[in-house]
């Protein structure tokens, strides 16, 4: 058979099309992998989920492990900060600390049934980014100009960082809107919510979250989040939150925000003029004073304990409070109990508690086993990464805990406490 050729104007015809299809794989290239891509973070955000659950297919996460059998031993290693730690106590000695006696917290002031603060423009949050998000619209009921990522560039640079402490926003607040006055307490209750926002004050909150995807096989979807609360109605009994996730005005029963609250101790962030300072002393009472606040909270926690002793979170916020008071074997003993109970699978994302209880008490194995499961849900999570590499250090591995400290330095560039222990594993 004779081989026809194309003419020429036929052929010319077909370029275009290719040109075209080439110019489209190219842009989409593009898109997906550029960082000036506008659609860059969402593309990049869905890569991670799919690989997040691959990860989870092939090291399935289960439950958080429980206690290992008590060996606490003698601590004479070097000390992970540079503030001196406890000796190691067996946890079967511990007693109850007997240093708490707080004051009884004063009666309220009576407030109208219902208040709605005027809410600051509604921000979105971008991926990762609800304490920037909450910080941004908290600050600007104040008149702050700037948005989420004026803090995010600042206190979370890496848009894979998945936690901002409230200490963190504490932090920005004091450094970049110094004119406010700004603290963060903890046990707060729903009354006291309502005084403040009464008295004109909106505040930040710390409470549980349900994603609405599962990120691995047999995921709880639980995560910790951030909520901007800016008013109360008695009569529906419900606050008004400004929600980065779900929107502006949401209305949440003062039951479930005292129950999501829970989880997070009832920590509360506020922020004041520098002439309201008295009036804030007068709202918080003995709770002005941070060690008084963590006495009344200790106490509300153990009381909670007592209620309902299968509530792992009520044993969690003992555990949490007794750090405080770096009362470590009672402390650990209070994990242990929270671990029995049941813990949600991103706890130790977001509170880190166990680890300087464990370590205090000389219970590496317990500190291995808690770091790894937390770095097998959260890879990059800087405070794990840090106390993986002291407890790879407690057990002989010095290679693998620099490794660790300098992953924690990676996730969070100029991180203190890992440079230190980089630091002293290195020249020790």
């Amino acid at each position: 058979m004779r081989y026809q050729k194309i003419p020429y104007q036929k052929r010319s015809k077909t370029w275009p099309v290719w040109l075209a299809a080439l110019a489209v794989a190219l842009l989409a290239a593009w898109l997906a992998t550029s960082p000036f891509s506008p659609f860059h973070s969402q593309i990049a955000w869905r890569v991670e989920i799919a690989r997040t659950y691959l990860r989870g297919i092939v090291q399935p996460i289960q439950a958080m492990p429980t206690a290992l059998p008590a060996q606490a031993m003698p601590i004479d290693q070097p000390t992970a900060t540079p503030t001196p730690t406890a000796a190691a106590v067996p946890i079967e000695t511990v007693t109850p600390t007997a240093l708490i006696s707080p004051t009884p917290r004063p009666t309220p002031t009576p407030i109208p049934a219902q208040v709605q603060l005027p809410a600051p423009p509604w921000e979105k949050q971008d991926i990762n980014n609800c304490g920037p998000a909450t910080l941004s619209m908290y600050l600007n009921f104040f008149g702050w100009k700037g948005d989420q990522f004026t803090i995010s560039d600042v206190i979370k640079p890496i848009p894979q960082d998945r936690n901002v402490n409230i200490e963190e926003l504490l932090y920005f607040t004091r450094n970049y809107a110094g004119w406010l006055r700004s603290e963060f307490r903890v046990g707060g209750t729903v009354e006291l919510l309502k005084q403040f926002i009464a008295a004109g004050l909106p505040v930040v909150i710390e409470e549980s979250f349900y994603f609405e995807e599962y990120y691995w096989p047999n995921d709880d979807r639980w995560a910790g989040h951030y909520l901007l609360v800016t008013g109360y109605d008695d009569a529906t009994q419900t606050f008004t939150g400004q929600d980065s996730f779900y929107g502006a005005n949401k209305r949440i029963p003062y039951t479930e925000l005292d129950r999501n609250w829970q989880s997070f101790n009832r920590v509360y962030f506020f922020a004041f003029l520098p002439e309201q300072e008295e009036m804030v002393k007068n709202l918080l009472g003995e709770d002005w004073d941070p060690i008084e606040n963590r006495k009344r909270a200790l106490e509300t926690a153990r009381r909670e304990t007592q209620q309902d002793p299968n509530n792992g979170f009520a044993w969690f916020n003992l555990g949490s409070n007794l750090v405080y008071f770096e009362s470590y074997a009672e402390a650990a003993q209070a994990y242990d109990r929270a671990r029995a109970a049941g813990l949600p699978q991103r706890m130790l994302r977001y509170q880190f508690g166990p680890f300087f209880a464990y370590f205090n008490t000389g219970r590496d194995a317990d500190l291995l086993a808690l770091t790894e499961y937390a770095l097998k849900i959260t890879p990059n999570a800087e405070e794990a990464l840090l106390w993986h590499g002291w407890a790879q250090y407690r057990a002989g591995n010095r290679q693998k805990a620099i490794e660790s400290f300098q992953k924690a330095l990676e996730a969070r560039p100029g991180y203190f406490d890992a440079q230190y222990a980089l630091n002293f594993v290195t020249q020790n």
